[in-house]
């Protein structure tokens, strides 16, 4: 293989690469060892935002593993700390923010905020850059404004978002201006990541598996593709949610290049709902800790089902549970390289 071509690129772009790419979700944190050494005592925010500590963070994968892609170290919540709004993360919940946004007032108070200095990014990302080889592309991401919506609106995280989805009915001109203030941090956000030398992004909508296909349309749908609008030409775009199998047309009709498909929706039936478009995915997570020999037959049935695809590019279905084996990992990428 040419060692300056990207088999990422090559499949964002509609090609097969003579190697399947491949990279996962959550491949920095806390899997690893060297990840729990490097943070030390160190919040998660606050690592996000030293940018050696998150360049080292971003790299230890790529060094690992082998993988074929970099992920940007950073969390969903960061834009929002990064425009100055109050953000905990609490063992064992999660992103807590306090007061939520409840009522039209609310929204005019968060809205108020503006990311004024991204420069801790733009360091980190141009770090990162500047250690990757040329085969290994970085990848910028931001959590879609449906996703930030849900965490200010419920104030942390919610099974089923009853407080968001009410939300939106009750007082519609609000949620317009909530939604249409957190795409214009995630589009500064991956403009940020773009400028400094990303060279793809993915749209994170990690709860929109949530909604009904009626409300992501003419609720939310609109403001992903804002936030995707933003780099167009730029970068390839892939867009990711879980439990979105009723939606996945209306997610990529919001402008993408490829799209993630989680573990719960076979390759090949998704390829046949969106023909002509790669596709990124989608090995259970579950199947890590299951041991070798169920996760290798899983790997292969999911490669076989994405050679229905126009491109197929390897990963999880959702993010690396924390306790996964990282060895497991680097084996798997291993197979996925010989396959």
């Amino acid at each position: 293989m040419d060692p300056t071509s990207s088999p990422l690129l090559e499949a964002l772009a509609g090609t097969r690469p003579e190697r399947l790419p491949v990279w996962f979700m959550r491949q920095a944190g806390r899997s690893l060892p060297e990840y729990r050494e490097a943070r030390g005592e160190t919040t998660i925010l606050e690592a996000c935002l030293q940018p050696e500590l998150a360049a080292e963070i971003t790299l230890q994968p790529v060094r690992r593993h082998g993988v074929d892609a970099a992920i940007f170290f950073s969390d969903i919540m960061t834009p929002l700390v990064l425009a100055g709004v109050d953000v905990d993360i609490r063992s064992g919940i999660g992103p807590v923010i306090e007061p939520p946004v409840r009522s039209a007032d609310d929204v005019t108070r968060i809205t108020a905020h503006r990311i004024e200095d991204a420069d801790a990014i733009t360091r980190a990302v141009q770090l990162v850059v500047g250690e990757l080889p040329p085969s290994v592309p970085l990848i910028g991401f931001a959590g879609a404004p449906f996703t930030l919506a849900a965490y200010l609106v419920e104030g942390r995280g919610s099974r089923d978002h009853l407080a968001a989805r009410a939300f939106m009915h009750a007082d519609p001109a609000s949620w317009d201006r909530l939604l249409t203030w957190c795409a214009e941090l995630s589009a500064a956000f991956l403009g940020v990541q773009i400028d400094a030398g990303a060279r793809v992004v993915q749209l994170f909508d990690s709860w929109a598996g949530s909604l009904s296909r009626e409300d992501y349309v003419a609720h939310v749908a609109p403001y992903s593709q804002q936030v995707l609008a933003s780099a167009p030409g730029r970068v390839p775009r892939i867009h990711f949610g879980t439990g979105t199998l009723h939606m996945l047309q209306d997610m990529a009709g919001c402008g993408v290049e490829a799209m993630g498909i989680d573990y719960r929706t076979p390759l090949d039936e998704a390829a046949a709902l969106l023909p002509g478009l790669p596709l990124q995915g989608n090995i259970d997570p579950a199947m890590l800790g299951a041991g070798w020999s169920p996760l290798e037959t899983h790997t292969r049935a999911v490669v076989e089902r994405g050679r229905a695809a126009r491109a197929h590019v390897v990963n999880l279905g959702h993010g690396v549970p924390p306790a996964t084996d990282p060895q497991v990992l680097t084996d798997l990428v291993a197979l996925v390289h010989e396959l």
